[in-house]
């Protein structure tokens, strides 16, 4: 039975119905040093615009090598075709071990235990040796041309609100460089990389495919992310933690979509990739019906007859030199480009028109699946801008009579493709797009996705392709680092020291004095164990305010709370004393001295009613007039009486009474 839904409605799609599958992957940066090389795990807040001439840069060009079981993985192959080259700038945390001048060290011990730790709270079975591989990157992000992962832990379980979720693997692994910028050269393109970030822990969770729906994956999301908040040992801030998504349908293929950094897009950006499977489903049957072609069975599990062959006889690489065409084109972007020794070629893509696609809008304001779009994207992971197709045009600058002359010169095609840029590029752009239409008679491609990005933010809820799925020969043992047996005792005592779990914590703070919004607060800044550690003998409710409200050292913040309610500062001057003893041990007596050379000693509680009751009494009138509205303007008068040494709240209380006293 052929898949049912309207991929002009995403929203509307029935997962059920068409076989949705879907897995989450994490990947948590850890609180700790770097994995293998004991540097700092401190990031640098720099840009290429402000990157330190200090700081040393190194270019490297990287190629691909087998795997362990000789074989080339396919991702490894695709970049490197790219014709890329790489410089790195040495951060101050960056030393020989990031620069691959050096072997790396064995796993830090803290992040080794909180990897073990997330196994223990997500029910997880450890394995008996923890062997570190290889994974092959050559896309620039790893000087090596690997990353370091090890297999920690597997088969555990997450509760979710939509029911259990199955966690196949936990890994721990090294994190990658920052990209800064990136250059298209007439040789080729040139990225740039902070070497800051590379080798920070991470801890890399995967699910089963156990998500039921578009919002069951966010609410997994939420578990996995708070499960990691409660062991208190991990990054906090933007990029921190990052989310996968591996989705597919019944009728398309799994695509893992990366970029799923806010969490209440994920339901958008699943539906609007079922959407797209659904899409390219069909018209790969539509393209097989016009060129009779067997068609292709709604589930990807039954065998198809290869039909390669007859696809490439259909679609040959046939690459034809427009640039002459082009010459007296006043389009800005073709004159610039001629002008830079780029040239226009064509691919010819015979009985294509039409079916490329022009830009449309699905009911939540996303743009709809079309190829010209997957056509575009393949061409750009050639490092080109972009590329012109028939369905699109004249657009651009490029009117009718280049739309025409392009015809002619590929002998009167109806769809074509056109790209711009050095001969090198435009042909690899080309033979990427070409093996991407190719592709389109087929299910869709196991790839990984980038969510596309706008300022910051989820455009739509749309992706475009970033390389093919990794296969397992990008895998190969860690040749540097000795294995490391996880004995039974090791084990007993991590499970025997989990942490609390949210819920825990949540009873735990429901025995103090402390309203529901301040319990809420600490929770979610994780300061409740400083607010338990430190409560005795101080109310409950201002020891919570002032760790809400303020920054620095704990103990100084609770001793400074403690020499307030002992009456011997103000509850204004509690600030300025932790600033000024910010770093340092001392004692109440101390900070009651400087308190009083300060002048933020409170009044004597007789002084304050007197001055509070001579206030009252000078202004009768209006205190008459206005009732407990003067309460404003009297309370500054009599904080200027004061010398500002007076208690605010003490201030008001008393200033309340008098007040009431006479309307």
């Amino acid at each position: 039975m052929e898949p049912n839904g309207d991929v002009a409605n995403p929203a509307s799609l029935d997962p059920e119905s068409l076989g949705f599958m879907c897995g989450i992957e994490v990947h948590q940066q850890l609180a700790t040093g770097k994995l293998h090389s004991r540097q700092p795990g401190e990031l640098h807040d720099i840009t290429i615009e402000t990157l330190p001439k200090e700081w040393q840069r190194y270019n490297r060009k990287l190629r691909s090598s087998s795997g362990e079981g000789g074989t080339v993985d396919v991702a490894a192959r695709f970049e490197a075709k790219r014709n890329r080259s790489f410089v790195y700038c040495q951060a101050p945390n960056a030393g020989l071990i990031e620069l691959d001048e050096q072997p790396p060290l064995p796993h830090d011990k803290d992040a080794l235990d909180i990897s073990l730790t997330v196994s223990g709270m997500l029910g997880a079975h450890p394995v008996p040796l923890l062997q570190t591989m290889r994974k092959t990157v050559v896309d620039g992000s790893n000087t090596s041309g690997f990353q370091r992962t090890t297999l920690v832990a597997t088969d555990g379980v997450l509760e979710t609100e939509g029911g259990p979720v199955g966690i196949d693997v936990l890994c721990l692994e090294e994190d990658s460089a920052r990209k800064l910028d990136s250059k298209l050269t007439t040789s080729g393109e040139v990225v740039t990389w902070n070497l800051d970030r590379l080798g920070i822990p991470l801890i890399e969770i995967a699910t089963a495919p156990d998500i039921k729906t578009p919002d069951h994956a966010k609410q997994t999301s939420i578990a996995l992310g708070r499960t990691l908040r409660d062991t208190r040992r991990v990054r906090r801030g933007l990029g921190s933690i990052r989310q996968d998504l591996n989705v597919s349908i019944m009728c398309g293929d799994r695509v893992e979509i990366k970029g799923c950094q806010d969490l209440e897009w994920i339901p958008r950006i699943i539906r609007c990739e079922m959407a797209r499977q659904l899409h390219f489903y069909r018209l790969a049957n539509q393209l097989r019906e016009m060129h009779g072609l067997p068609s292709l069975p709604n589930d990807r599990r039954e065998e198809s007859e290869s039909i390669e062959d007859q696809v490439n006889k259909i679609l040959p690489l046939k690459l034809v030199d427009v640039t002459s065409r082009f010459t007296s084109c006043n389009a800005n972007r073709v004159k610039y480009g001629l002008s830079e020794k780029s040239v226009m070629l064509a691919l010819p893509l015979p009985g294509f028109s039409g079916l490329i696609g022009s830009k449309e809008f699905d009911a939540d304001g996303a743009r709809m699946p079309r190829l010209g779009r997957e056509l575009a994207g393949a061409a750009k992971l050639a490092g080109v801008a972009g590329v012109y197709h028939s369905d699109e045009l004249p657009a651009y600058g490029i009117e009718q009579e280049f739309v025409d002359s392009t015809r002619e010169a590929l002998d009167g095609c109806d769809g074509f493709v056109l790209c711009l840029a050095p001969r090198w590029q435009a042909e690899l752009a080309l033979e990427s797009v070409l093996n991407r239409a190719r592709l389109a008679f087929e299910r869709i491609p196991q790839e990984v996705r980038n969510v596309v990005i706008r300022k910051g933010s989820p455009e739509d809820g749309t992706t475009t392709p970033m390389r093919p799925l990794p296969g397992g020969a990008r895998m190969y043992p860690e040749t540097d680092i000795p294995p490391l047996p996880i004995s039974h005792d090791m084990w007993q005592n991590v499970t025997q020291n989990l942490p609390m779990t949210q819920e825990e914590r949540r009873s735990r703070l429901e025995n103090y004095d402390i309203s529901e919004d301040q319990l809420n607060q600490l929770l979610s800044r994780e300061l409740d164990d400083h607010f338990v550690s430190h409560s005795q003998g101080l109310s409950q409710k201002a020891w919570a305010t002032m760790l809400l409200e303020n920054d620095g050292d704990i103990g100084l913040m609770a001793l400074i709370l403690a020499t307030k309610e002992a009456g011997y500062v103000t509850r204004e001057g509690m600030q300025t004393l932790i600033l000024e003893f910010e770093g340092q041990n001392p004692t109440i007596d101390q900070l009651s001295s400087r308190a009083e050379e300060l002048g933020l000693k409170p009044a004597d509680a007789s002084d304050l009613a007197d001055i509070v009751t001579k206030v009252v009494s000078e202004r009768l009138d209006f205190v008459k007039e206005r009732g407990m509205g003067a309460m404003g303007p009297l309370m500054g008068l009599v904080m200027k009486e004061c010398g500002g040494a007076a208690d605010g709240k003490q201030v008001s209380a008393l200033l309340r009474e008098e007040i009431t006293r006479h309307v």
